[in-house]
């Protein structure tokens, strides 16, 4: 299915964290704090036998229409394409005519993420109330979930209008280490009262990710169709160490902060993986059996990290279960925050391989590529810097459907972390959520800052490709 340019190509008026060391490759951090977005760096050397092996994909002065997106996967590589987008994104009518189009998943940046479930009221509780679980009656926070609700009621509607385009979303995300108020691992919800005990906090993590996923795929909730898998755990292995994360990774970073860039109070209060685990216990409980469940995590390509990637993996895996009684985890999210010329095309079909050796299926679930260390901004540098991106993309798409053909593995779709270049996070810089370390301006995505298509639209976009 194709669509006509002129019903595209929107006009140019807009409507509108943390480092890490010891890596091999680039750091790259994921999580916008607030709603803009961020990170890397890198510049395109393809190999030769790559470039002439792949390379075929046209031009934009060859493509005298648009192909739509997500047939043209679909066809291809057999799995979905999706999308980032936030509250703003969401406003925006071009953003939104792109996101209906061309994408048929989408993963909201922030909303469904802890801070945003409390307001974003990150240095004091909102308010407390009190909660029965499993026959106790408990203090939990008031949460807010207007953020999340309009922009999933603006999908809903789009879904009732439009049943044979549907747009079904991620679930991003129950446990995390950054984006979590420090007050809610707190006495009374105050995070200048000592820690609660592990016993306590195990209450408010099953209470949590009971109220989130009971809302959101619940038997009796209005969204319970919308939603076809959730991160239940983002972000666990540490970038320094390669095994878990811990209450350290920031020696600078002090755990009173009301959120964190690094270190994890997760693993300070339970001092051990036991939080992981139970996530991934709990959100079986309390998901419906057809919701995915994932772990999700960026610089997985590194060969080291993915080692302690893959433990994490391996322990979540060794307690499935019955729901009620053990885990569940359906796949690997790999977020695909790359450079111009690293992850190689050999880590990253490596990463894949041991990671569907033990969960038998990746998504790709933040997909962008940060500018090349030559790039300025300028117009003749654009020109360049569209064909290394085409070049980069065509490389990693080549790659993915290349694994999709082995016994054993499955890249089950591709999420790309936003729509147009002008809203990516890689924008900014974020002290909890990544950095844009270099300072260069980025075009990371398919779309540039005048909705338009770019070059690199078309490695995936093009269905002979």
């Amino acid at each position: 299915m194709k669509k006509k340019v002129s019903m595209i190509l929107l006009s140019a008026t807009l409507l509108g964290g943390c480092g890490h060391t010891e890596q091999v490759t680039p750091v790259v951090q994921t999580e916008p704090v607030t709603e803009t977005q961020v990170v890397s760096e890198g510049e395109a050397t393809p190999a030769a036998e790559e470039t002439s092996a792949i390379e075929e994909t046209p031009t934009v002065e060859e493509v005298q229409e648009v192909p739509i997106l997500r047939d043209a996967v679909r066809e291809k590589m057999g799995g979905f394409v999706g999308c980032e987008v936030t509250g703003f994104e969401a406003d925006d009518p071009k953003v939104w005519e792109i996101i209906t189009t061309h994408f048929e998943r989408v993963t909201l940046g922030n909303e469904l993420k802890p801070d945003a479930l409390v307001g974003y009221s990150v240095t004091n509780c909102p308010g407390i109330e009190q909660a029965e679980l499993n026959g106790e009656i408990i203090e939990v926070p008031v949460l807010d979930y207007s953020r999340a609700d309009k922009i999933l009621d603006q999908i809903l509607a789009w879904n009732e209008a439009n049943p044979d385009r549907q747009i079904r979303v991620r679930g991003h995300v129950l446990v995390w280490h950054s984006q979590t108020p420090e007050w809610f691992f707190h006495e009374d919800y105050d995070k200048n009262k000592p820690y609660v005990s592990a016993v306590v906090m195990d209450k408010r993590l099953e209470w949590y990710i009971r109220t989130v996923l009971t809302r959101y795929t619940g038997e009796d909730s209005k969204y319970k169709d919308l939603f076809y898998g959730w991160d239940v755990v983002n972000e666990a292995v540490s970038d320094g160490t390669a095994t878990y994360r811990s209450d350290a990774e920031n020696p600078g970073e002090s755990l009173n902060e009301d959120r964190h860039g690094s270190n994890s109070s997760w693993w300070h209060l339970y001092q051990s993986n036991e939080y992981i685990i139970n996530a991934f216990r709990y959100a079986n409980k309390y998901a419906p059996a057809d919701l995915e469940l994932y772990y999700n995590d960026y610089n997985e390509c590194n060969a080291r990290k993915a080692n302690g990637i893959a433990e994490l993996l391996k322990a979540v895996k060794a307690e499935e279960g019955e729901p009620g009684v053990g885990t569940r985890i359906s796949a690997m999210g790999m977020q695909g925050h790359y450079g111009m010329d690293n992850p190689d095309a050999d880590e990253i079909e490596d990463a894949v391989k041991k990671f569907c050796a033990i969960v038998g299926k990746v998504q790709i679930t933040e997909m962008d590529i940060s500018a090349s260390s030559s790039y300025n901004g300028s117009a003749e540098a654009v020109d360049r810097e569209n064909e290394r991106l085409r070049s980069r993309y065509n490389r990693i798409y080549y790659t993915l459907n290349a694994m999709n053909d082995l016994e054993g593995v499955e890249v089950s779709g591709i999420t790309f972390w936003g729509t147009v270049d002008h809203y990516s996070w890689l924008q900014s810089r974020s002290n909890v959520g990544g950095g844009n370390t270099t300072g260069l301006p980025q075009m990371p995505l398919l779309f540039d800052g005048e909705y338009q298509p770019k070059p690199c639209f078309y490695v995936f976009a093009d269905p002979k490709f």
